[in-house]
Protein backbone atom coordinates (compact mmCIF):
# COMPACT_ATOMS: atom_id res chain seq x y z
CA UNK A 1 0.00 0.00 0.00
CA UNK A 2 1.70 3.52 -0.91
CA UNK A 3 2.83 5.52 1.27
CA UNK A 4 1.80 9.11 1.13
CA UNK A 5 3.43 11.27 3.54
CA UNK A 6 6.89 11.99 4.13
CA UNK A 7 5.75 12.06 7.60
CA UNK A 8 5.30 8.17 7.82
CA UNK A 9 7.94 7.13 5.08
CA UNK A 10 10.07 8.87 7.78
CA UNK A 11 9.50 6.16 9.99
CA UNK A 12 11.46 3.66 7.74
CA UNK A 13 14.59 5.53 8.06
CA UNK A 14 14.10 5.85 11.85
CA UNK A 15 13.90 2.17 12.22
CA UNK A 16 14.39 0.93 15.47
CA UNK A 17 14.75 4.06 17.46
CA UNK A 18 12.06 4.34 19.94
CA UNK A 19 9.13 6.27 18.78
CA UNK A 20 6.77 5.68 21.64
CA UNK A 21 6.96 4.48 25.35
CA UNK A 22 3.68 3.95 27.24
CA UNK A 23 2.16 1.81 30.22
CA UNK A 24 6.19 0.89 30.47
CA UNK A 25 6.03 -0.40 27.04
CA UNK A 26 8.34 0.54 24.24
CA UNK A 27 7.61 1.04 20.48
CA UNK A 28 10.32 1.51 17.98
CA UNK A 29 9.52 3.68 14.50
CA UNK A 30 9.32 0.80 12.46
CA UNK A 31 6.92 -0.87 14.43
CA UNK A 32 5.06 2.35 14.13
CA UNK A 33 4.95 2.44 10.85
CA UNK A 34 3.44 -1.19 10.46
CA UNK A 35 0.95 -0.54 12.86
CA UNK A 36 0.11 2.54 10.78
CA UNK A 37 0.17 -0.03 7.57
CA UNK A 38 -2.24 -2.19 9.34
CA UNK A 39 -4.26 0.46 10.27
CA UNK A 40 -4.65 1.99 6.39
CA UNK A 41 -6.29 -1.56 5.74
CA UNK A 42 -8.45 -1.30 8.54
CA UNK A 43 -9.76 1.72 7.11
CA UNK A 44 -10.38 0.07 3.72
CA UNK A 45 -12.17 -2.43 5.61
CA UNK A 46 -14.33 -0.48 6.99
CA UNK A 47 -14.85 1.65 4.68
CA UNK A 48 -14.10 4.62 5.36
CA UNK A 49 -13.00 6.98 2.25
CA UNK A 50 -11.09 9.51 1.22
CA UNK A 51 -12.59 12.52 2.28
CA UNK A 52 -15.09 11.79 5.15
CA UNK A 53 -14.93 13.39 8.42
CA UNK A 54 -13.83 10.87 11.13
CA UNK A 55 -14.07 11.65 14.83
CA UNK A 56 -11.31 9.91 17.23
CA UNK A 57 -12.67 10.04 20.26
CA UNK A 58 -9.27 9.02 22.68
CA UNK A 59 -6.56 10.92 24.39
CA UNK A 60 -3.03 10.02 23.52
CA UNK A 61 -1.69 6.55 22.89
CA UNK A 62 0.09 4.09 20.11
CA UNK A 63 -3.45 3.29 19.24
CA UNK A 64 -4.84 6.22 18.57
CA UNK A 65 -1.75 8.33 17.15
CA UNK A 66 -1.18 5.33 14.53
CA UNK A 67 -4.71 6.08 13.43
CA UNK A 68 -4.50 9.56 13.51
CA UNK A 69 -1.47 8.88 10.51
CA UNK A 70 -3.86 6.53 9.07
CA UNK A 71 -6.18 8.77 8.38
CA UNK A 72 -3.68 11.52 7.31
CA UNK A 73 -2.24 9.33 4.92
CA UNK A 74 -6.28 8.78 3.85
CA UNK A 75 -6.50 11.91 3.18
CA UNK A 76 -9.71 12.52 5.63
CA UNK A 77 -10.70 15.38 7.61
CA UNK A 78 -10.14 14.24 11.56
CA UNK A 79 -11.26 15.29 14.52
CA UNK A 80 -9.76 14.20 17.80
CA UNK A 81 -11.76 14.22 20.84
CA UNK A 82 -10.09 13.66 24.47
CA UNK A 83 -13.04 14.95 26.20
CA UNK A 84 -14.36 12.10 28.53
CA UNK A 85 -17.90 14.11 28.71
CA UNK A 86 -19.97 12.25 26.73
CA UNK A 87 -22.46 14.95 25.92
CA UNK A 88 -19.48 17.26 24.89
CA UNK A 89 -18.47 14.43 22.67
CA UNK A 90 -21.75 14.04 21.36
CA UNK A 91 -22.13 18.20 20.37
CA UNK A 92 -18.56 17.91 19.03
CA UNK A 93 -19.16 15.16 16.48
CA UNK A 94 -22.67 16.47 15.34
CA UNK A 95 -20.80 20.18 14.82
CA UNK A 96 -18.08 18.45 12.62
CA UNK A 97 -20.42 16.69 10.51
CA UNK A 98 -18.87 13.65 11.12
CA UNK A 99 -19.18 10.51 8.76
CA UNK A 100 -17.65 8.44 10.95
CA UNK A 101 -16.78 8.12 14.35
CA UNK A 102 -13.69 5.75 16.01
CA UNK A 103 -13.92 5.49 19.56
CA UNK A 104 -10.80 3.93 21.37
CA UNK A 105 -11.47 1.84 24.75
CA UNK A 106 -7.56 -0.15 25.58
CA UNK A 107 -6.92 -1.20 22.18
CA UNK A 108 -10.17 -1.97 20.65
CA UNK A 109 -11.61 0.16 17.90
CA UNK A 110 -15.38 0.60 17.38
CA UNK A 111 -16.64 2.51 14.41
CA UNK A 112 -19.74 3.68 13.53
CA UNK A 113 -21.52 5.92 11.08
CA UNK A 114 -23.57 8.77 10.93
CA UNK A 115 -25.37 10.88 8.36
CA UNK A 116 -26.03 14.65 8.88
CA UNK A 117 -26.92 16.09 5.53
CA UNK A 118 -25.06 18.68 3.65
CA UNK A 119 -21.70 19.43 4.78
CA UNK A 120 -20.22 23.16 5.49
CA UNK A 121 -19.06 24.38 2.34
CA UNK A 122 -15.63 24.59 3.53
CA UNK A 123 -15.40 21.16 4.28
CA UNK A 124 -16.45 20.16 0.98
CA UNK A 125 -14.03 22.51 -0.31
CA UNK A 126 -11.17 20.75 1.91
CA UNK A 127 -12.31 17.48 0.26
CA UNK A 128 -12.27 18.65 -3.11
CA UNK A 129 -8.60 19.96 -2.63
CA UNK A 130 -7.51 15.99 -1.79
CA UNK A 131 -5.95 17.37 0.91
CA UNK A 132 -6.40 15.88 4.53
CA UNK A 133 -7.98 18.25 7.43
CA UNK A 134 -8.23 19.04 10.71
CA UNK A 135 -10.70 20.54 13.18
CA UNK A 136 -10.30 21.62 16.47
CA UNK A 137 -12.19 22.87 19.22
CA UNK A 138 -11.78 25.73 21.49
CA UNK A 139 -11.68 25.29 25.30
CA UNK A 140 -15.43 26.73 25.20
CA UNK A 141 -14.70 28.52 28.66
CA UNK A 142 -16.89 31.33 27.48
CA UNK A 143 -19.42 29.30 26.06
CA UNK A 144 -20.13 26.65 22.84
CA UNK A 145 -16.61 25.51 21.79
CA UNK A 146 -15.59 27.15 18.14
CA UNK A 147 -14.63 24.58 15.50
CA UNK A 148 -11.94 25.97 13.69
CA UNK A 149 -11.09 23.90 10.18
CA UNK A 150 -7.29 23.86 8.94
CA UNK A 151 -5.78 22.03 5.72
CA UNK A 152 -3.91 19.17 7.88
CA UNK A 153 -1.14 18.85 4.64
CA UNK A 154 -0.16 22.59 5.30
CA UNK A 155 0.30 22.15 8.81
CA UNK A 156 2.66 19.24 8.86
CA UNK A 157 4.40 20.33 6.20
CA UNK A 158 6.01 23.08 8.48
CA UNK A 159 7.87 20.24 10.27
CA UNK A 160 9.58 19.37 7.20
CA UNK A 161 13.34 18.67 6.84
CA UNK A 162 14.09 18.95 10.58
CA UNK A 163 17.12 17.74 11.59
CA UNK A 164 17.21 14.28 13.78
CA UNK A 165 17.68 14.40 17.47
CA UNK A 166 17.39 11.59 19.74
CA UNK A 167 15.81 12.61 23.08
CA UNK A 168 12.96 11.97 25.42
CA UNK A 169 9.82 14.35 25.58
CA UNK A 170 6.79 14.05 27.44
CA UNK A 171 3.40 14.34 25.27
CA UNK A 172 1.42 16.12 27.90
CA UNK A 173 -1.10 18.59 26.42
CA UNK A 174 -3.94 17.13 24.98
CA UNK A 175 -4.44 15.26 21.75
CA UNK A 176 -7.28 17.79 20.92
CA UNK A 177 -5.21 20.83 21.37
CA UNK A 178 -2.52 22.53 18.85
CA UNK A 179 -0.01 22.92 21.36
CA UNK A 180 -0.39 18.56 21.94
CA UNK A 181 -0.05 17.89 18.13
CA UNK A 182 2.50 20.42 18.02
CA UNK A 183 4.91 18.63 20.40
CA UNK A 184 3.35 15.08 18.61
CA UNK A 185 4.84 16.09 14.83
CA UNK A 186 7.61 17.58 16.20
CA UNK A 187 8.53 14.57 17.62
CA UNK A 188 7.74 12.22 14.88
CA UNK A 189 9.50 14.85 12.51
CA UNK A 190 13.15 14.27 13.96
CA UNK A 191 12.91 11.08 15.15
CA UNK A 192 12.98 11.61 19.42
CA UNK A 193 11.27 9.82 21.90
CA UNK A 194 7.53 10.48 23.05
CA UNK A 195 6.54 9.49 26.79
CA UNK A 196 3.10 8.97 26.79
CA UNK A 197 1.67 9.77 30.86
CA UNK A 198 -1.54 7.46 32.11
CA UNK A 199 -2.73 10.58 33.37
CA UNK A 200 -2.00 13.85 33.80
CA UNK A 201 -1.53 13.65 37.59
CA UNK A 202 1.69 15.29 39.14
CA UNK A 203 3.27 12.45 40.58
CA UNK A 204 2.62 10.40 37.63
CA UNK A 205 4.30 13.30 35.48
CA UNK A 206 7.17 13.29 37.55
CA UNK A 207 7.77 9.80 38.32
CA UNK A 208 7.84 9.24 34.45
CA UNK A 209 10.47 12.27 34.20
CA UNK A 210 12.63 10.62 37.31
CA UNK A 211 12.26 7.00 35.14
CA UNK A 212 13.18 7.67 31.44
CA UNK A 213 15.20 10.92 32.02
CA UNK A 214 12.96 12.71 30.05
CA UNK A 215 14.81 16.22 28.86
CA UNK A 216 12.03 18.41 27.33
CA UNK A 217 8.96 19.11 29.20
CA UNK A 218 6.00 21.30 27.46
CA UNK A 219 3.89 22.08 30.16
CA UNK A 220 1.05 25.29 31.66
CA UNK A 221 1.77 27.47 33.93
CA UNK A 222 -0.69 26.35 36.39
CA UNK A 223 0.69 22.74 35.74
CA UNK A 224 4.02 23.91 36.99
CA UNK A 225 2.40 25.74 39.90
CA UNK A 226 0.98 21.98 40.59
CA UNK A 227 4.64 20.79 40.65
CA UNK A 228 6.23 23.62 43.19
CA UNK A 229 2.74 23.09 45.41
CA UNK A 230 2.97 19.02 45.30
CA UNK A 231 6.72 19.55 46.07
CA UNK A 232 7.41 16.43 43.44
CA UNK A 233 10.43 18.23 42.46
CA UNK A 234 11.62 17.42 45.69
CA UNK A 235 10.25 14.02 45.83
CA UNK A 236 11.35 12.86 42.47
CA UNK A 237 14.30 13.60 40.28
CA UNK A 238 14.00 15.53 38.12
CA UNK A 239 18.16 16.67 37.03
CA UNK A 240 17.36 14.98 33.39
CA UNK A 241 15.23 18.23 32.49
CA UNK A 242 16.85 20.48 30.13
CA UNK A 243 14.18 22.53 28.63
CA UNK A 244 10.55 23.42 30.37
CA UNK A 245 8.22 25.13 27.40
CA UNK A 246 5.35 27.00 29.16
CA UNK A 247 1.86 28.69 27.56
CA UNK A 248 -1.69 28.27 27.03
CA UNK A 249 -1.71 31.37 29.42
CA UNK A 250 -0.08 34.03 31.07
CA UNK A 251 3.17 33.37 33.38
CA UNK A 252 3.29 35.34 36.49
CA UNK A 253 6.93 36.89 37.04
CA UNK A 254 7.03 35.98 40.47
CA UNK A 255 6.10 32.32 39.76
CA UNK A 256 8.54 31.82 36.88
CA UNK A 257 11.41 33.42 39.25
CA UNK A 258 10.53 30.55 41.85
CA UNK A 259 10.37 27.78 38.75
CA UNK A 260 13.93 28.53 37.91
CA UNK A 261 15.12 28.93 41.43
CA UNK A 262 13.73 25.16 42.06
CA UNK A 263 15.08 24.09 38.32
CA UNK A 264 18.26 26.34 38.11
CA UNK A 265 19.95 23.57 35.06
CA UNK A 266 16.56 23.94 33.02
CA UNK A 267 16.32 26.78 30.12
CA UNK A 268 12.26 28.01 30.31
CA UNK A 269 11.39 29.04 26.94
CA UNK A 270 7.66 30.82 26.67
CA UNK A 271 5.97 28.87 23.76
CA UNK A 272 3.11 30.63 22.09
CA UNK A 273 0.64 29.88 19.05
CA UNK A 274 -3.92 30.22 18.57
CA UNK A 275 -5.72 27.36 17.40
CA UNK A 276 -6.48 29.90 14.77
CA UNK A 277 -2.59 30.26 13.26
CA UNK A 278 -0.72 27.10 14.86
CA UNK A 279 2.22 27.74 17.03
CA UNK A 280 5.05 29.85 16.72
CA UNK A 281 8.78 29.20 16.86
CA UNK A 282 9.57 31.44 19.89
CA UNK A 283 12.57 32.83 21.79
CA UNK A 284 12.85 33.99 25.58
CA UNK A 285 14.88 37.12 26.38
CA UNK A 286 16.02 34.87 29.12
CA UNK A 287 14.61 31.86 31.43
CA UNK A 288 14.16 34.40 34.09
CA UNK A 289 11.94 36.65 31.71
CA UNK A 290 8.61 36.68 30.57
CA UNK A 291 9.53 38.82 27.33
CA UNK A 292 9.70 36.67 23.96
CA UNK A 293 10.40 37.05 20.24
CA UNK A 294 8.44 35.50 17.51
CA UNK A 295 10.77 34.45 15.18
CA UNK A 296 8.49 32.44 12.35
CA UNK A 297 8.99 33.35 8.73
CA UNK A 298 5.80 31.96 7.87
CA UNK A 299 4.01 34.16 10.71
CA UNK A 300 3.65 38.10 10.91
CA UNK A 301 2.12 39.73 13.61
CA UNK A 302 0.94 43.76 14.62
CA UNK A 303 -0.21 45.32 17.43
CA UNK A 304 -3.38 47.08 17.44
CA UNK A 305 -4.59 49.00 20.51
CA UNK A 306 -2.27 47.18 22.70
CA UNK A 307 -3.90 44.17 21.38
CA UNK A 308 -1.42 40.86 19.38
CA UNK A 309 -2.64 40.25 15.35
CA UNK A 310 -1.73 37.36 14.11
CA UNK A 311 -1.75 35.68 10.38
CA UNK A 312 0.13 32.67 9.50
CA UNK A 313 0.36 30.64 6.14
CA UNK A 314 -0.95 28.12 8.02
CA UNK A 315 -3.78 29.64 9.70
CA UNK A 316 -7.65 28.12 9.77
CA UNK A 317 -9.32 27.83 6.97
CA UNK A 318 -12.09 28.86 9.16
CA UNK A 319 -15.01 28.61 11.65
CA UNK A 320 -17.99 26.07 11.16
CA UNK A 321 -20.14 27.11 13.75
CA UNK A 322 -19.38 30.75 14.43
CA UNK A 323 -18.88 34.16 12.76
CA UNK A 324 -15.50 35.25 11.42
CA UNK A 325 -15.57 38.74 13.29
CA UNK A 326 -12.35 37.00 15.29
CA UNK A 327 -10.35 38.26 11.48
CA UNK A 328 -10.07 41.39 10.48
CA UNK A 329 -11.27 42.04 6.75
CA UNK A 330 -7.42 41.29 4.96
CA UNK A 331 -7.06 38.28 7.20
CA UNK A 332 -5.50 39.06 10.43
CA UNK A 333 -6.66 37.49 13.75
CA UNK A 334 -7.31 39.26 16.96
CA UNK A 335 -6.04 36.88 19.27
CA UNK A 336 -7.43 38.80 22.07
CA UNK A 337 -4.13 38.63 23.71
CA UNK A 338 -3.14 41.84 25.70
CA UNK A 339 1.12 42.58 25.05
CA UNK A 340 3.86 44.74 25.84
CA UNK A 341 6.97 45.24 23.41
CA UNK A 342 10.44 46.53 24.47
CA UNK A 343 12.66 48.70 22.07
CA UNK A 344 14.50 44.82 21.15
CA UNK A 345 11.64 43.72 19.78
CA UNK A 346 10.39 41.26 22.34
CA UNK A 347 6.84 40.72 23.62
CA UNK A 348 5.24 40.09 26.99
CA UNK A 349 1.91 38.82 27.56
CA UNK A 350 -0.32 40.93 30.03
CA UNK A 351 -3.20 39.16 29.58
CA UNK A 352 -6.47 38.64 28.03
CA UNK A 353 -8.85 41.13 26.98
CA UNK A 354 -11.57 39.34 27.71
CA UNK A 355 -10.16 39.07 31.40
CA UNK A 356 -9.61 43.05 32.21
CA UNK A 357 -11.31 43.94 35.68
CA UNK A 358 -13.16 47.39 35.10
CA UNK A 359 -12.60 49.16 38.62
CA UNK A 360 -14.51 52.83 38.26
CA UNK A 361 -13.22 53.09 34.64
CA UNK A 362 -9.78 52.11 35.84
CA UNK A 363 -8.69 48.91 34.47
CA UNK A 364 -6.92 46.07 36.26
CA UNK A 365 -4.70 42.98 34.85
CA UNK A 366 -5.11 39.73 36.60
CA UNK A 367 -1.97 38.43 35.94
CA UNK A 368 -0.18 41.46 37.52
CA UNK A 369 -2.36 41.45 40.96
CA UNK A 370 -1.39 37.28 40.66
CA UNK A 371 2.54 38.02 40.36
CA UNK A 372 2.26 40.10 43.58
CA UNK A 373 0.25 37.84 45.39
CA UNK A 374 2.38 35.15 44.48
CA UNK A 375 5.30 36.26 46.64
CA UNK A 376 3.33 36.03 49.84
CA UNK A 377 4.68 33.30 51.29
CA UNK A 378 1.30 32.45 52.87
CA UNK A 379 0.10 31.66 49.55
CA UNK A 380 0.90 28.66 47.55
CA UNK A 381 -1.33 29.66 44.33
CA UNK A 382 -4.01 32.42 43.80
CA UNK A 383 -6.58 33.75 40.68
CA UNK A 384 -7.36 36.78 40.42
CA UNK A 385 -10.97 37.88 38.81
CA UNK A 386 -13.64 40.55 38.81
CA UNK A 387 -16.68 40.58 40.37
CA UNK A 388 -20.12 42.75 39.90
CA UNK A 389 -19.86 45.73 42.02
CA UNK A 390 -22.92 48.13 42.01
CA UNK A 391 -20.67 51.24 43.06
CA UNK A 392 -17.68 50.79 40.68
CA UNK A 393 -19.38 48.23 38.03
CA UNK A 394 -16.36 45.59 39.69
CA UNK A 395 -14.48 44.89 41.98
CA UNK A 396 -11.11 42.77 42.31
CA UNK A 397 -11.27 39.05 44.16
CA UNK A 398 -8.96 36.39 45.07
CA UNK A 399 -9.12 32.69 45.36
CA UNK A 400 -6.08 31.56 47.02
CA UNK A 401 -4.50 28.37 48.21
CA UNK A 402 -2.70 28.47 51.90
CA UNK A 403 0.07 27.02 52.86
CA UNK A 404 -1.26 26.98 56.42
CA UNK A 405 -5.10 26.76 56.78
CA UNK A 406 -5.04 28.81 60.33
CA UNK A 407 -4.21 31.60 58.69
CA UNK A 408 -7.84 31.66 57.00
CA UNK A 409 -9.34 34.83 59.21
CA UNK A 410 -6.62 37.13 58.71
CA UNK A 411 -5.48 36.39 54.62
CA UNK A 412 -7.63 39.19 53.47
CA UNK A 413 -5.73 41.35 55.63
CA UNK A 414 -2.31 40.25 54.76
CA UNK A 415 -2.96 40.79 51.43
CA UNK A 416 -3.80 44.24 51.47
CA UNK A 417 -1.41 45.08 53.46
CA UNK A 418 1.59 43.20 51.16
CA UNK A 419 0.36 44.88 48.64
CA UNK A 420 0.00 48.19 49.78
CA UNK A 421 3.05 49.57 48.48
CA UNK A 422 3.47 47.25 45.36
CA UNK A 423 -0.17 47.76 43.54
CA UNK A 424 -1.97 50.68 43.05
CA UNK A 425 -5.21 50.66 45.90
CA UNK A 426 -8.18 49.83 43.10
CA UNK A 427 -5.96 46.95 41.79
CA UNK A 428 -5.94 45.03 45.64
CA UNK A 429 -8.28 42.52 45.96
CA UNK A 430 -11.50 43.54 48.02
CA UNK A 431 -12.36 40.11 48.56
CA UNK A 432 -10.00 36.79 49.67
CA UNK A 433 -12.06 33.30 49.09
CA UNK A 434 -10.20 29.92 50.30
CA UNK A 435 -9.90 27.16 47.78
CA UNK A 436 -8.33 23.90 47.96
CA UNK A 437 -7.44 24.72 44.80
CA UNK A 438 -7.67 27.02 41.81
CA UNK A 439 -10.30 26.88 38.91
CA UNK A 440 -8.50 25.65 35.81
CA UNK A 441 -9.64 23.16 33.24
CA UNK A 442 -8.62 19.96 31.80
CA UNK A 443 -5.71 21.94 30.12
CA UNK A 444 -4.17 23.10 33.10
CA UNK A 445 -5.38 26.75 32.25
CA UNK A 446 -7.22 29.14 34.50
CA UNK A 447 -10.50 29.88 34.22
CA UNK A 448 -11.92 33.09 35.63
CA UNK A 449 -15.40 33.50 36.91
CA UNK A 450 -16.50 36.32 34.23
CA UNK A 451 -13.56 36.37 32.16
CA UNK A 452 -12.70 33.38 31.10
CA UNK A 453 -10.61 32.79 27.53
CA UNK A 454 -12.01 30.74 24.60
CA UNK A 455 -8.41 30.34 22.82
CA UNK A 456 -5.56 27.94 24.37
Amino acid sequence: METLSWLVNNFKEFGKDLAIITQDKQYSYSELFEKVTKLKKFLAQNQINQGEVVAIVSDYSLESISLLLALIENKNIIVPIASKVQSSVDEKIETAYCDKVITINEKEFFVRSLVFGDKHQMIQTLTQSQSAGLILFSSGSTGKPKAMIHNLNNMINQYKNKKNKSMNMLLFLMFDHIGGLNTLFNILAIGATMIIPNSRDVDEVCGLIEKYKISILPSSPTFLNLILMSESNKKYDLSSLRLITYGTEAMPESLLIRLKNSFPKAKFLQTFGTSETGIATTSSKSSNSTFMKIETTDLEYKIVDNELWLKSKTQVLGYLNASMESFSDDGWFKTGDLVEADSDGYLKIIGRAKEIINVGGEKVLPCEVESIILQMPEILDCMVYGEKNAITGESVVVDVVLRDNELSSSIKKLIRSYCKDKLDNYKIPTKAIIVERTNFGERFKKIRSNHASSTI
